[in-house]
């Protein structure tokens, strides 16, 4: 049996500290990393094996609070090592290999991840690629790569040329956290493993789908970051376009990563992309007021810390459908939320009172926090002669397998990696699509400033042109989550 050596790059940054190795502690401790393992930490910071696994001891404890124990981590922190070394340094790159040959037993498989900013992946994979770390020889070897991947299509195809000059497609894994989520990947078992839902996932069903993914926090220490990235490329080329592959995409004809990937390629090539005066009038983009006295951005930064849009799907479920997507900072609560809001009903006879009207059916899906599923529909008020009410039927993950039963994203990816998975992997054509479909959004945004950056006050939903942007419609924004049906306003006719 081949051991298994799992190369952190970047590990004394805060993703290594905040997930990965508290994720991979928790994976031991439920028996899921192989039997034979070993994690190798490298970074530019100096620390002996020791001390590495001191700081990584304390950070786990610290963000495994509930699940953390001395005897636990007393074997876990036997299999923690570290090597010092520049990310563009060949000579670094040979000592690694030497340090990996000492702590290997045998042959060995392994799995890099890149915990580092973007600007060092090439480097990173061209260095393996010098020292023949990537040749699959005795055993797999698997290169994680974070999130962002790249800043417009253009820089998305060089990263994967540069890359497939190194590695083949089956060994880059490109990561999401959003897809790890317990509840992203319950969209796909709600769809399609309950029979009474997939015949009417469709136009002739579905009126209308919202997207929603709200932060309460500010840009806080990523202010540096954020003003020359901004909403759109920060949270909609991955994050809302994951989601939207999930709800649009076509059952899969297997559960194998190939056809499931090849079903989110589909769902992406169906999708509409913006003209210039599509952009003008179906986008949205607003910055909190206050974002420019932050030090370190821009007096006069036009930058969005939010962004809003519509979208058709082209082909013949989603035809006529439109898909209304929105994220942003500073905003009212920290929510992530798909809502399906269903075709009015017809009439009926015993609602034929013109005194009396109905809402429309919603299914939403909560997918943080609080998270579960909810249905809303219309009821008669007992005792009542015309009040009508919305009630809903909903499941609460944490009322059916308790509050620490769902794990943390980083921990099931990590899992999926190491087992050779790559559903939950963003294929790097996926990628490229994404960006395609921004890139025109944020050109006309860049050369004509148009629409108009609308400031709005933290603690707010957005600026007002984004109701506006459903209005126009004849839709309102949804909201499900956390919200209970007795607070709707009513329809009550006297």
């Amino acid at each position: 049996m081949n051991s298994t050596s799992i190369v952190i790059f970047g590990a004394s940054g805060d993703l290594s500290q905040r997930k990965l190795i508290p994720g991979l502690f928790s994976l031991f401790r439920k028996g899921r990393l192989p039997e034979k393992f070993d994690i190798l930490g490298f970074s530019s910071s100096h620390m002996s094996d020791e001390e590495f696994g001191d700081k990584m001891r304390k950070a786990t404890q610290e963000f495994t609070e509930d699940i953390f124990s001395n005897e636990d981590w007393q074997e876990f922190g036997k299999h923690l090592f570290y090597q010092p070394g520049n990310f563009t340094s060949l000579d670094d790159f040979q000592l690694l290999a030497g340090k990996l040959s000492e702590i290997e037993v045998g042959p060995a498989n392994r799995l890099y991840y890149l915990a580092t900013p973007p600007r060092f992946f090439t480097d990173i994979v061209a260095m393996l690629g010098k020292t023949r770390m990537t040749k699959e020889t005795h055993g797999w070897h698997r290169v994680v790569v974070e999130k962002p991947f790249g800043t417009d299509a253009e820089s998305a195809r060089e990263l994967n040329r540069q890359l497939h000059q190194v590695l083949d497609e089956n060994q880059i894994y490109r990561i999401d956290h959003y897809l790890g989520k317990e509840t992203v990947q319950n969209i796909m078992t709600f769809r399609f493993g309950n029979s009474y839902y997939e015949p009417i996932w469709n136009r002739s069903y579905i009126d209308h789908v919202q997207i929603t993914v709200a932060e309460k926090v500010d840009v806080g220490s990523r202010a540096g970051f954020y003003d020359e990235v901004g909403a759109l490329r920060d949270m909609f080329q991955n994050h809302l376009f994951q989601l939207l592959s999930l709800i649009t995409m076509e059952p899969p004809a297997s559960d194998q990563a190939q056809d499931l990937r090849a079903e989110k390629v589909k769902a992406f090539r169906s999708v509409q992309p913006l003209s210039r005066k599509e952009v003008k009038e179906f986008t949205v983009r607003g910055q909190y007021n206050g974002y420019r006295q932050i030090p370190a951005t821009l007096a006069n930064s036009q930058i969005e810390t939010y962004a809003a849009i519509r979208l058709f799907l082209d082909n013949p479920r989603w035809q006529g459908v439109p898909f209304y997507l929105r994220s942003g900072k500073s905003l009212a609560e920290k929510i992530t939320e798909i809502v399906i809001q269903f075709q009015e009903p017809a009439t009926l006879p015993a609602l034929s009172s013109e005194k009396i009207s109905t809402q429309p059916n919603v299914l939403s899906f909560c997918l943080q926090p609080d998270e579960g599923f909810h249905q809303r529909f219309d009821i008669k008020v007992p005792d009542t002669v015309d009040e009508r009410r919305p009630v809903e039927m909903a499941f609460h993950y944490k009322d059916t397998f308790g509050k620490s039963a769902i794990p943390e994203a980083y921990e099931r990816l990590l899992l999926d990696a190491l087992q050779g998975d790559p559903s939950l992997f963003t294929r790097g054509d996926r990628a490229e699509l994404a960006w395609e479909l921004l890139d025109p959004i944020l050109q006309v945004w860049k050369e004509t400033g148009e629409p108009e950056l609308h400031n709005y006050e933290p603690g707010s939903w957005g600026p007002a042109s984004t109701d506006q942007l459903l209005q126009k419609d004849g839709r309102n924004w949804i909201r499900v989550c956390g919200i209970h049906p007795r607070d709707i306003v009513s329809t009550i006719v006297s």
